[in-house]
C-alpha cells in the first residue's frame, strides 16, 4: 500500500524567512535555526518527492502585515508573498488549493474555534496558530501525512502524529 501523500503546513515564521523579509529572516532557536537557504533546500526536496504545500489564511495575513512593515522593498515582498496565495488559488503545484480550507472558515468550525480558542490563549497559543493547528489537523484526518513547517516549538507540538497504516490482509486464497 502507498504512503499517503505528505502535506507541509508553512507557518508565518518559515513564510518570512524563505520570502527574506528584514528582521524575520530567521526563525527558531539557535539550535534549530531556519533560514532561508535551508527553507529553500527543504522545500526543493519536498517538491520533488511529491509533497503538496499549504498556505494557511493566517499565514498568509500575518506574513502580509510583517511585509507591510518592514523596512525592505514591500513592493517586492508583497509580490513574491502574493505569488505563493495565486499559485494556491490556481493549485498549482506543489500548492494545495487555497479553497481546501474553506470549510475551515464556515459557522460550524468558527463556533468550535470561538469555544475552544480561550483555553489555546490561556496557555499561550494565539489565534492565529490555533487555526493553523485546524488547518494541520483538517489535513491529517483527511489521511495525509502532516508537517508543520515553524522555527516555533509551541506551534509545531501540535503537529498531527502521521496516518495509521492499514495493513494489508491475505486473501483467503493464498
Amino acid at each position: 500500500m502507498p504512503m499517503p501523500k505528505k502535506v507541509l503546513v508553512l507557518d508565518t515564521s518559515i513564510l518570512c524567512c524563505w520570502l527574506r523579509v528584514p528582521g524575520k529572516d530567521t526563525a527558531g532557536p539557535t539550535d534549530d535555526l531556519w533560514d532561508h537557504d535551508r527553507i529553500n533546500g527543504l522545500l526543493a526536496t519536498e517538491k520533488d518527492a511529491g509533497s503538496t504545500f499549504v498556505l494557511p489564511i493566517a499565514s498568509l495575513i500575518e506574513t502580509g502585515n510583517h511585509i507591510s512593515q518592514s523596512k525592505g522593498n514591500c513592493y517586492q515582498l508583497a509580490k513574491k508573498l502574493t505569488k505563493c496565495l495565486t499559485e494556491s488559488i490556481t493549485s498549482k503545484s506543489p500548492w494545495a488549493a487555497f479553497t481546501d480550507q474553506s470549510s475551515l472558515w464556515e459557522a460550524a468550525k468558527l463556533q468550535e474555534l470561538a469555544d475552544n480558542w480561550p483555553s489555546l490563549a490561556a496557555g499561550g497559543t494565539s489565534i492565529g496558530d490555533a487555526t493553523i493547528k485546524n488547518v494541520a489537523e483538517y489535513y491529517s484526518s483527511a489521511g495525509y501525512t502532516v508537517e508543520i513547517l515553524t522555527g516555533d516549538k509551541g506551534l509545531k507540538a501540535y503537529e498531527t502524529s502521521k496516518p495509521a497504516l492499514t495493513p494489508r490482509r491475505r486473501s483467503a486464497t493464498a
